[in-house]
């Protein structure tokens, strides 16, 4: 299941509606500015709306990060259900699945992904980036796209430590409103076969998510 949530809510606002406050409470990333904490806020009330959708018996869960940052399920949810998060200016988004690995990742359009192709591409995949961007009139967009989907596959793997030119590798792909990406993991000496979904949510943002299915 992914979800989607457009902020226009203060922090206040998300705070009331959050389910299981008590336990969010010294979680809440307080020091974090305005825009922030409602970016933290919202992703949390997107988890236990999927949550609902899924099972109106489930109850509800808490939201918790692990060592590497990776949000996961507690309380009297099934062990099966992952989860993923990620937010960028006004959009929050979440992909909920039973079983296996999910990563998902919104980002807003700009520059900043061309300016640093070089450290998050590989050669061949910088080479494929110029060729179809070569008569595109902005290639903001496309640079964001190639940099939105390595974050979703950083998701999937979920270990720190990784390189993304060299072990998270995007095959060549016809770029279009929305489609699927080839991608390869080479983790831990194994080599893995992905598809990363994408379109564009709104004006000015690309989104990518995968959900690989426990084996």
């Amino acid at each position: 299941m992914l979800g989607l949530w457009h902020l226009t809510e203060t922090p206040a606002e998300l705070w009331s509606g959050l389910p299981r406050q008590e336990a969010y409470e010294s979680l809440m990333p307080v020091t974090a500015d305005a825009a922030r904490q409602a970016q933290w806020l919202a992703g949390r009330r997107l988890v236990h709306a999927l949550v609902e959708d899924l099972s109106a018996a489930t109850p509800h869960p808490v939201v918790q990060n692990d060592a590497t940052g990776r949000p996961w399920l507690t309380d009297g949810v099934p062990d099966n259900l992952v989860v993923s998060l990620s937010h960028s200016g006004a959009w929050v988004a979440a992909v909920l699945a039973e079983g296996g690995r999910v990563g998902v990742d919104v980002e807003i359009i700009r520059d900043k992904a061309q300016r640093l192709a070089g450290k998050f591409l590989a050669p061949n995949e910088w080479a494929d980036a110029q060729a179809a961007t070569q008569n595109a009139p902005d290639s903001s967009a496309h640079y964001t796209l190639l940099w939105s989907a390595k974050e979703t596959l950083y998701k999937l793997a979920a270990q720190r430590g990784i390189i993304f030119k060299n072990q998270l590798l995007l095959n060549a792909f016809e770029p279009r409103a929305a489609g699927k990406i080839p991608a390869t993991l080479l983790l831990n000496g194994l080599q893995t076969r992905h598809s990363i979904c994408y379109y564009r949510p709104a004006p000015g943002y690309v989104l990518t998510y995968c959900h690989e299915p426990a084996a």
